[in-house]
């Protein structure tokens, strides 16, 4: 999701400037994606596409799921982090969008990386467990429709490894998390799953605000170990 927490114009584009590694293919598909109608605020800022390629290497991910395609910046950001024979599945409910994607993906070298699945993502994610069983995930980004997440975010949990990292996108939503005016579907959705990751056990998690809310959750491991 494009620029959202507020900061000065000129502070943001030092940090652009600064930190952001944006190649040529990355850069083409981010200027594609938006001449799209709503295509600037759908895809997300290239610092956190930067963002995501770090942290899924850094944990080494051998097997990513991403839930929410649109046109593949972030799958592609996410598919050149994999570690070595490493694969990721990535979900959407049309191929519209991602077959854009796909051009760049190939001119990345990636697209033998990827697997994309098309479909509701709830379906999609029931059938990625009855195939293959929990735990066989390393790392899990969500960015699909935010009443959704809820869901996503259990499901989520289930197909990772232990110690798996997730990253959630859109956790403050235009700010109007905190506007009780807002009490559309989606607020709500994102809503539930901030106070039910929040207050879950089972991982440790830190709302960044960087971009539109990006949260980060890493699943315990079991007791004992």
């Amino acid at each position: 999701m494009a620029n959202q927490v507020g900061l000065p114009a000129a502070l943001s584009e030092y940090i652009r400037e600064f930190s952001l590694r944006e190649d040529e293919v990355l850069r083409q598909l981010r200027e594609t994606t938006a001449e799209l109608p709503a295509g600037t605020a759908m895809q997300v800022m290239p610092e956190e596409g930067q963002l995501l390629t770090l942290l899924a290497g850094l944990t080494p991910a051998k097997r990513i799921l991403e839930i929410g395609t649109f046109t593949g910046y972030s799958t592609l950001c996410l598919a050149r982090a994999l570690a070595p024979g490493g694969q990721l599945v990535t979900c959407d409910i049309t191929d519209r969008w991602a077959s854009i994607g796909a051009d760049y993906w190939a001119k990345a070298g990636v697209e033998g990386r990827i697997d994309l699945r098309v479909g509701d993502a709830a379906d999609t994610l029931k059938t990625i467990l009855a195939e293959e069983g929990p735990g066989t995930f390393d790392f899990v980004f969500i960015d699909a429709d935010k009443q959704g997440y809820p869901h996503y975010y259990e499901m989520a949990l289930t197909l990772l490894g232990d110690r798996g990292l997730i990253v959630v996108d859109n956790t403050l939503f235009f700010g109007k998390v905190v506007d009780p005016e807002a009490q559309d579907v989606d607020t709500a959705g994102i809503r539930a799953f901030n106070k039910l990751v929040h207050d879950d056990p089972r991982v440790e998690m830190s709302l960044v605000p960087m971009a539109d809310g990006i949260t980060l959750i890493r699943k315990k491991a079991p007791a004992g170990e």
